[in-house]
């Protein structure tokens, strides 16, 4: 993840939102069904890494992978039968990665009810042909709701990068876990050290 900072994109560059948005739907079939007979979690999450794919390769021009998934909440089931919508687009873009913003809904196809089963965030990172993360357009917003989506984006990758910093130097020898021992009561954790 490359953090918040002010972008320079090649050419001045830029993108709206509209430019990558994307919507899909696909009908939910008993094969992909789980043992209690809802659609199995697996499955939206393969389908949501596609639309996430979609949507970061058409903004940054080139191919894209997945870096990291924030906070799935499955929220509602989805049923067999049922007409299952993705709607995707760009939130957030760094120097090299963007965050794409799904919102998953399900439609009963006979009464015409839907339902909202679960919003993700996906972190794609733009890639060259030979492997190395590729620059990506700016983000052109254009409302409010549009800023408060890049906003909630930039602050997702200052917590992450904060969070990286603070654990990630200290999973050798060098922790101090004395220092969160403390922190550690308020969980239902029990220590035998």
């Amino acid at each position: 993840m490359d953090g918040i900072r002010k972008l320079k994109p090649m050419n001045n560059q830029y993108k709206t939102v509209e430019d990558s948005r994307v919507e899909i739907k696909q009908l939910m079939l008993p094969s992909n069904a789980n043992f209690s007979g809802k659609i199995h979690g697996g499955h939206i999450l393969a389908l949501m890494d596609q639309v996430a794919f979609t949507v970061a390769s058409k903004h940054s021009a080139c191919y894209c992978v997945t870096a990291a998934v924030e906070r799935v909440e499955f929220l509602n089931p989805i049923e067999v039968g049922e007409l299952v919508s993705m709607k995707a687009q760009v939130n957030y873009v760094g120097n090299t990665s963007m965050i794409v913003g799904i919102r998953v809904e399900a439609e009963d196809i006979k009464t015409g009810k839907t339902k909202h089963c679960n919003s993700s965030y996906f972190t794609m990172v733009a890639k060259e042909v030979g492997g190395q993360p590729h620059k990506v357009p700016g983000l052109v917003i254009k409302d409010r709701d549009g800023i408060r989506r890049f906003l909630r984006a930039a602050k997702q990758v200052e917590f992450t990068t904060n969070k990286r910093h603070e654990f990630h130097e200290h999973q050798d020898e060098d922790f101090q876990s004395e220092e969160y021992l403390e922190a550690l009561k308020q969980y239902n954790v029990k220590m035998e050290l």
